[in-house]
């Protein structure tokens, strides 16, 4: 068993976190611990409301947004991409209250909010055949909450970037392993290659621009040259996996539809530029199904093909 490079399961509170520089974090943790414990459709009001002042003053992140959805979808009405990235910036306020949910809420609170969990036996098939399952996940601002619920069916191994806070990194630890095994950090490859050999259920997520280094320009949406990892074809070349993709939305009522998607076939084929186009073509199938519930606040085609060429958000 590969244990060393594994996030302990039960991370240990350390006497540090009482620490003055780790005050502001505290109260912002406990404010997020209390509003975890209304309603569900209060925190969604909440969370809409937060959205709103995000979309006003904090203007850096609106106009991110407001590029991404210009470039993905040039056909798009300007009225149209203006009331996306609002409903968008919306949606970013209710993630950072769906970040408590995930967190904190029992068990019956998780369970009461799935809507609908579709597919779940391609992942059964695949353990079955003695392997695991390197799971392409979007990111959906929603997916705290989404591997809460995933994890509440199979807990999983999450390859994460580790926190720079190192108190917000014994909380986040601490939520998102409710429901799921482990975290390993994003540079440890080995450990989760073992965990693949292991039959373990892995998410990883190929959709945001990682750099030049290890990446193929290829399409995403209309943008035709968007740097794409080919890290996932270092994980998906292992004999021991196959690589499924996953969807997830909250509908209007508040619950979470989950949807897992059959394996792509002859994958990788050899043919990086071919086989990362295809990833990306699973991460637009998941988008399609609430794109204002993408994070479309990243820079999502920061990295471009010339090193001269002006950034597109600028």
């Amino acid at each position: 068993m590969y244990e060393r490079t594994f996030v302990v399961t039960n991370p240990s509170f350390k006497l540090a976190f009482l620490a003055p520089k780790y005050w502001l974090t505290w109260l912002g943790v406990l404010f997020l611990y209390l509003i975890s414990w209304l309603p569900q459709k209060i925190q969604i009001w909440l969370g809409q409301g937060l959205g709103k002042l995000v979309h006003k003053y904090v203007k850096k992140r609106r106009k991110i947004a407001e590029v991404n959805i210009k470039l993905c979808f040039p056909d798009m009405s300007e009225a149209d991409q203006a009331k996306l990235v609002k409903e968008n910036m919306e949606n970013t306020g209710v993630a950072t209250l769906e970040t408590g949910m995930a967190w904190w809420w029992p068990n019956w609170r998780v369970k009461n909010v799935i809507g609908s969990i579709k597919g779940f036996e391609h992942v059964e098939r695949v353990q079955a055949e003695g392997k695991g399952v390197l799971l392409l996940v979007p990111h959906m601002l929603h997916l705290e909450m989404l591997g809460r619920i995933v994890g509440s069916i199979q807990p999983g191994v999450g390859f994460y970037r580790p926190h720079n806070n190192a108190l917000m990194e014994f909380f986040m630890t601490r939520g998102r392993l409710r429901s799921n095994e482990a975290l390993i950090g994003k540079r440890d490859v080995k450990g989760l290659l073992q965990s693949l050999k292991n039959r373990k259920m892995c998410y990883y997520l190929p959709d945001q621009d990682y750099g030049r280094n290890r990446c193929e320009f290829t399409s995403f949406y209309a943008v035709k040259d968007a740097a794409t990892t080919t890290g996932t074809l270092l994980f998906a070349a292992s004999k021991h996996c196959e690589a499924l993709s996953f969807s997830g939305t909250r509908d209007k009522d508040g619950k979470y539809h989950i949807e897992f998607y059959p394996l792509l076939e002859n994958f990788p084929s050899g043919d990086e530029n071919s086989d990362v186009r295809r990833v990306n073509e699973r991460m637009e199938l998941s988008i399609d199904k609430a794109p204002s519930q993408y994070m479309w606040l990243h820079r999502r085609f920061k990295t471009r093909p010339d090193e001269n060429a002006p950034s597109y958000y600028k």
